[in-house]
């Protein structure tokens, strides 16, 4: 007599009823998916594959469920998920990837190459060969000047990048080593020299640190347009946008806070793109460590840590993720609510060469941005847009100059505390050692525009006959 799930006893059905249960308990009870995930690392084998041992018995969090393979692959997902879902890079298109030498730029140059060497296999597996392949390049941003690093360490990490970027598989990728004094077009001593009088004219710690990230950013740009790229990708993961999210609002950059979290902002000449969003510093250490990605020792020493808010929020964020994991997520996915602008897209692709899925996947995912945010005017340090309030304060400022060189007036309230000379006196000779790229980026667009910022706060502004009671 044929057994039944309800009359056996010989307990050949417990096991396939022990299943069933988990599964209905883990959709109705939380708890219960720490149960099953216990009892499959119980056994020693990954949570996905089944096959092979996990990274690590010793490793705390999601990381150690699954083996090396699995959780390499998990993690490329992202990646080429958030790449394809924002249609970040189209066949025609010519990427540069910032390379820094840490564990993010590692993985993001590594994860942008594989697309790189997959894309030239279909290629040259076609018949017709009638989709191009997109190019990549890699940006390196010597500051050495900056930190006062001796010359045989500096070429020491120009040494140790150029060989990792050699290394890669074919196609071959572009290596750019520019100093950061190259966003002066002077000769370079005089620019060495300009780029030490402008970081020493700003007194506050954090002020000089954001200034030089600022500087890093239009170094990129420089290198992206002069050689003809058309995206620049960064490392930016979730453990440095969750610290970005707390020092912007701690500085006051509420309001230009969504532009900056976004996996698009095209506000750039070079739309700037972050395809490792979603990916964690651990996971992005944990994946180095897995594929042999040693640290760049001697990058580490030409860079120093930060300090001031920016070290002080870096540090507070580390023990918030040692305390809880999910801390970090929680922070980002916050901020995501936040309503981004109409920039923080790449505008929909019209080629013939680009897939029909990557057309309909980009006006799937695209963000819906707010409308009235359409018009945006942008500090010419940071270029953060600028908020009704910041045009109000520039108006103010803008009467009480004393050039028309002095660029006080066409920035926003956070670099006017934290970067500009408090004396306003000192407006006109902190001009004077700004590159040039700056100095006509706050002419064009903000100085000639004026008229057009005061159509934006028109309701805001008092007629000739009223006075401020």
């Amino acid at each position: 007599m044929a057994c039944s799930a309800s009359t056996c006893q010989s307990n050949c059905y417990r096991e396939q009823q022990d299943e069933e249960e988990d599964v209905k308990d883990k959709n109705t009870n939380p708890i219960a998916t720490n149960t099953i995930s216990n009892r499959n690392n119980n056994n020693g084998l990954c949570l996905k594959c089944k096959a092979n041992p996990p990274i690590s018995a010793d490793t705390d969090g999601d990381d150690s469920r699954f083996c090396a393979d699995c959780f390499r692959g998990n993690l490329f997902g992202k990646f080429r998920f958030a790449v394809t879902s924002n249609a970040m890079i189209s066949p025609t298109d010519s990427v540069l990837v910032a390379f820094s030498g840490g564990p993010s730029s590692r993985v993001a140059l590594q994860f942008v190459h594989e697309m790189h060497n997959k894309a030239q296999k279909n290629f040259d597996a076609s018949r017709d060969r009638s989709l191009p392949v997109f190019g990549v390049g890699v940006a390196f941003i010597d500051e050495s000047t900056v930190y006062s690093v001796p010359s045989n360490e500096t070429d020491k990490a120009v040494e140790d990048i150029r060989f990792i970027v050699e290394n890669l598989a074919p196609p071959t990728k572009r290596l750019h080593v520019v100093p950061i004094e190259s966003v002066y077009s002077s000769d370079s001593g005089d620019c060495r020299e300009r780029l030490k009088q402008l970081l020493d004219a700003v007194k506050d710690v954090t002020g000089k640190e954001d200034l030089l990230l600022h500087l890093r950013m239009l170094a990129l740009q420089k290198i992206a347009s002069q050689n003809g790229y058309s995206r620049l990708v960064l490392g930016s993961c979730i453990s440095r946008i969750a610290c970005h999210v707390i020092t912007a609002t701690v500085k006051g950059q509420g309001y230009s806070l969504p532009a900056d979290i976004q996996y698009v902002d095209s506000r750039w000449e070079i739309p700037v793109l972050l395809p490792l969003r979603d990916c964690l510093a651990q996971e992005l250490n944990m994946l180095c460590r897995l594929d042999g990605f040693g640290s760049l020792k001697t990058v580490e020493l030409i860079r120093s840590p930060c300090t001031g808010i920016n070290g002080l929020v870096s540090s507070f964020v580390s023990l918030l993720q040692e305390e809880n994991a999910s801390r970090e997520c929680t922070i980002v996915r916050t901020a995501g609510k936040l309503i981004p602008f109409h920039f923080n897209r790449i505008q929909e692709i019209d080629d013939s060469n680009v897939p029909l899925a990557t057309r309909r996947r980009q006006k799937r995912y695209n963000l819906k941005p707010n409308e009235c945010f359409s018009l945006e005017s942008f500090c010419f340090i940071c270029n953060s847009p600028l908020s009704k309030s910041d045009l109000l304060s520039l108006r103010n400022l803008e009467s009480c100059q004393t050039s028309p060189d002095n660029c006080g007036a066409a920035c926003c309230l956070s670099c006017q505390f934290q970067i500009l000379p408090q004396d306003p006196s000192l407006l006109d000779q902190f001009s004077a050692i700004l590159p040039q790229q700056l100095i006509a980026r706050a002419k064009h667009d903000n100085l000639d525009s004026y008229s057009g910022l005061r159509e934006q706060i028109q309701d805001c502004l008092l007629s000739e006959g009223e006075d401020e009671t």
